[in-house]
């Protein structure tokens, strides 16, 4: 080979390397002819109308990375309706599955998955505190096989009431609804009644752990006079009764999520899920070509929304002040 064929040879050889540089992670890095399996390990089953455009986000953001529903990817849905009792059989039966990652919303969720295995990755979502639950060592290096994506709800709780104080000031009883099994329901609950004093709210609370407490917890909230409802996020599949008793009472509901706010919720405030979800599928996608989650950081959401139904607030004779419009990021009218 002559000096110049060698030139040329290194040369290609060097155009190469720096082509594979820039492809996606994705093409270069999965199996042609596997199929991947995916366990999802949440509340919302996947047929809710609500939960379609956050479920579109995460196969929108897997087939930008490469990986198809139907193609070379299999999902196995598990949804607890919100309820955790479910959490621990739905968990045992994906981890027997041998799926290749899981991805779970709340704590209940992961903590049921993590229980389940120790090997397969979980990328989680809406997780208060993961340090202090022992989900990772730390966020910035996580240890195991757990990573994902932190939840601020814990710190939107004060935020909310204060929208409330401003937005409803003559509501003053404020009843926060609770699961205490529910690991992330149940410290949201033991620091309410402090945040919401500390605004000049009376707070109420409503401990609903099954289906079967949920109208008795009505009644409950009828005998203490509650002027407003704050569901936990993992009463997501109760919306229906929830809003039909508060519209039945004029009473309204403040959400952390927008999707209540389009069917009568007043206002929410928290999390856009859906740029949550799609963070969520990044992940995933990475695991599956072969990052390990020992090393893949926790983040935390970096997108709230404020969303106001003036619908429902007409409904209620609410005036909204201009000051809390304003600052919405949707006004449904």
């Amino acid at each position: 080979m002559s000096a110049g064929d060698r030139m040329r040879r290194r040369d290609l050889l060097a155009l190469v390397g720096a082509a594979a540089a820039v492809w996606p992670l994705a093409v270069r890095a999965q199996q042609p002819g596997r199929t991947y399996r995916l366990g999802y390990l949440g509340i919302a089953p996947r047929d809710d109308p609500d939960a379609r455009p956050i479920y579109d986000a995460i196969f929108h953001t897997l087939r930008d990375h490469g990986f198809v529903e139907g193609r070379n990817l299999v999902v196995e849905f598990r949804a607890s309706g919100g309820w955790e009792e479910r959490f621990a059989g739905f968990a045992a039966e994906l981890a027997a599955m041998k799926v290749d990652a899981i991805a779970t919303v709340g704590s209940a969720a992961t903590l049921a998955a993590m229980r389940a295995t120790q090997t397969i990755p979980i990328v989680f979502v809406a997780v208060p505190n993961p340090e202090r639950l022992g989900v990772v060592t730390s966020l910035a290096r996580p240890g195991g096989n757990a990573t994902g994506f932190s939840s601020v709800l814990a710190d939107t709780g004060p935020k909310m009431l204060e929208i409330m104080k401003e937005a409803i000031p003559a509501r003053r009883r404020v009843a926060y609804m609770a699961n205490p099994n529910n690991p992330g329901s149940a410290a949201l609950l033991l620091n309410w009644p402090t945040q919401a004093e500390s605004l000049g709210f009376v707070p109420l609370s409503a401990v609903i752990r099954s289906a079967a407490e949920l109208e008795p917890a009505f009644e409950r909230l009828m005998e203490e006079r509650a002027e407003v409802l704050y569901p936990a996020p993992v009463f997501w599949a109760l919306r229906e009764p929830i809003l039909a008793f508060a519209a039945k009472h004029r009473l309204p509901v403040v959400f952390s999520f927008r999707e209540w706010v389009r069917h009568g919720a007043l206002l929410s405030y928290g999390p856009d899920l859906r740029d949550n979800y799609r963070q969520v599928a990044g992940y995933v996608a990475k695991i599956l070509n072969g990052a390990n989650p020992a090393e893949l950081p926790v983040q935390q959401p970096t997108k709230l929304e404020l969303v106001i139904n003036m619908k429902t607030a007409k409904a209620l004779g609410i005036t909204i002040p201009p000051s809390v419009l304003l600052r919405a990021d949707e006004v449904i009218e």
